[in-house]
């Protein structure tokens, strides 16, 4: 099977996704903030490019307006997210080339294409993983480092890079470039355009093994669901917002179907959902009071050491209950590990609601313990 990282990324976030772009081959438009992702890439590689002198801050400049301005005509977008966008490209592009000066650095390589051969010595078949790098330096000695450019906000923390496999692969990518390369001299940084930070990682032989491993689970897990016909299940997430196969989605076909349905039904499920979410909201205010309640009712029986107390409609009894707590970001980490984590992910024993209202979440009605 021949794969990359993103689509690789793309399935662990949702495998519906992933059938719709991968299988199904059904292409979806990019988004603002993808083309001002690209664009930006786009500006740096240029940056760095000797040809023969590297070009000047403004150089840089122009071309991103150029850019922008043939781009931003293909999409759908408002005259006050186009100054923003334009705004925050010229900031992140003029920042970047103030603490960044491309006469500074041994580029080695820009946009690096690498393809890696993963074997799978269980089903006797060896896997293709290409993957591009924006940059590859080297530094002092036989010190490498890649860079991986980043326009989102959102930084990971240093535990979740050490994980990433974006950056494992990447590091796979340039030893079988250059096979000289030893793995302890190789840093793997992403540099995050917005806040002009820099947070940087490593791996050893034995991350990198397991990176393989993981690999071959996954694309196992893709082959199974292909060959057994089993479903692609969506996986809702923040990063919804900016998926092109929204209008496809299951869950999010009723929303594209209110703006055209005529149907009078339609009126009638509103209705019902409004009902549902004010009793939602009814019955979190009253959690939260039963909540209050048993606090009290449980200091009073401490301060008179007693077990049972009794009202004028019934009694309270106070149980001590042994309850197991599960660390859900250990147990997904062994699992994604062994490539079973979206497999046991869309196992469900029971089917809950989930509201959303204003943006607020809803979860399910719990019981006070010991009432």
């Amino acid at each position: 099977m021949r794969t990359s990282y993103s689509s690789l990324n793309t399935y662990q976030q949702c495998p519906l996704k992933y059938k719709f772009q991968e299988i199904d081959r059904i292409k979806a438009a990019k988004g603002p903030e993808a083309i001002f992702g690209n664009i930006i890439h786009n500006c740096l590689k240029f940056m760095f490019e000797r040809t023969p002198l590297y070009p000047a801050s403004d150089e840089i400049i122009d071309r991103f307006w150029l850019l922008w301005g043939e781009r931003k005509s293909k999409i759908e977008i408002s005259l006050e997210e186009d100054k923003a966008y334009a705004e925050e490209g010229v900031l992140i592009l003029k920042k970047f080339y103030k603490h960044n000066q491309p006469w500074n650095f041994n580029v080695l390589d820009l946009e690096s294409r690498f393809e890696i051969l993963i074997p799978d010595s269980d089903a006797g078949e060896n896997h293709i993983l290409a993957g591009i790098i924006d940059r590859v330096d080297k530094n002092n000695g036989d010190a490498y480092e890649i860079i991986d450019y980043k326009t989102s906000r959102r930084m990971p923390s240093q535990e979740n890079l050490d994980n990433d496999l974006q950056m494992s692969i990447y590091h796979l990518g340039i030893i079988k470039r250059w096979p000289h390369i030893r793995p302890e001299n190789v840093k793997l940084s992403l540099y995050f355009l917005k806040h002009g930070e820099k947070i940087t990682t490593s791996r050893s032989e034995e991350n990198l093994e397991k990176t393989k491993k993981f690999i071959v689970g996954l694309i196992n897990e893709i082959k199974n669901r292909i060959q057994n016909n089993c479903d692609f299940p969506a996986f809702p997430s923040p990063l919804c917002g900016w998926c092109g196969y929204k209008p496809l989605c299951p869950m999010w076909k009723h929303e594209y179907q209110k703006s055209t349905s005529q149907k009078a039904d339609q009126n009638e499920i509103e209705k019902i959902i409004k009902e549902y979410l004010k009793l939602k909201e009814q019955n979190n205010q009253n959690d939260k009071r039963l909540t209050e309640l048993q606090a009290f009712i449980y200091d009073f029986m401490d301060s008179e050491g007693v077990e049972r107390v009794f009202g004028e409609n019934g009694y309270l009894t106070k149980i001590l209950q042994e309850r197991l707590v599960y660390d859900m970001k250990k147990i997904r980490q062994i699992l994604e590990e062994l490539g079973k984590w979206n497999e046991v992910a869309k196992k469900k024993q029971f089917t809950v609601l989930k509201a959303n209202k204003n943006k607020k979440p809803y979860s399910p009605l719990q019981l006070p313990a010991g009432a």
